[in-house]
């Protein structure tokens, strides 16, 4: 049974959540605050539902703890009440994998959890697979990324994003298409945080950055080797 970490202060909020995710089939731990939650977080959380505005440690700041301290990439899903590009933006910048603007129905919730989880579910590798750039190694199996023989920390967005270039090189991507095919079912993903994920990937490569390009007009892309 997977188990989703429901990280919500409201605890009207947080028994409606657990009570019909506990009903679709999960098991769920809910805790009040993000500080609780790290407490709570082990290798058999499936999935993170976090408020944004919770007291002591934001979501944004868990998120970016997990990410970026603790080397988790836990799908997380942000429920807020805010929902304004910049807002949207942050929640992925923070690492999160989808963003539920409150109100919300449970119904619409459950399904958008769903489909977090069948994503992260289709990525799991059947078979080995290690893509290979001159001196970048992208593993699907071991999640790892080793640039002239070092690791590279990447989140699961940048990770799969990566690994979408590396595994088609000389194919373009349009910002349209790597939504298409890394946030299904996120409607509110825009352009822009593609192009936050790219940067940030490319920063992470240092002087190796330009093996991603982008063409004007066609998108994304990683030369043939």
């Amino acid at each position: 049974m997977l188990e989703i970490l429901i990280v919500e202060d409201d605890p009207d909020v947080r028994e409606i959540l657990a009570f019909n995710i506990d009903n679709a089939g999960y098991a769920t731990i809910a805790v009040s605050s993000a500080e609780e939650g790290l407490d709570r977080l082990s290798s058999k959380t499936s999935l993170i539902l976090l408020d944004v505005m919770l007291p002591g440690m934001s979501g944004y700041q868990f998120a970016q703890k997990i990410r970026n301290e603790l080397r988790n990439n836990t799908p997380i899903i942000f429920l807020t009440a805010k929902s304004e590009e910049k807002d949207l933006l942050a929640g992925f910048n923070a690492g999160g994998d989808d963003y539920i603007s409150k109100p919300f129905s449970i119904n619409v919730l459950l399904a958008r959890l769903k489909a977090v989880l069948k994503r992260y579910d289709a990525t799991a590798p059947t078979q080995d697979k290690v893509y290979q750039y001159n001196d970048l190694v992208v593993d699907v199996v071991q999640k790892t990324v080793l640039l002239h023989g070092k690791s590279i920390e990447l989140s699961r967005k940048e990770f799969d994003i990566l690994t979408l270039l590396c595994a088609n090189p000389g194919t373009y991507f349009s910002r349209t298409t790597i939504i298409a095919e890394l946030w299904k079912d996120a409607p509110y993903v825009l352009d822009r945080t593609v192009d936050v994920h790219i940067a940030r990937i490319r920063a992470k490569l240092g002087d190796c950055r330009d093996f991603i390009k982008n063409r004007i007009g066609f998108g994304y892309y990683i030369e043939k080797a």
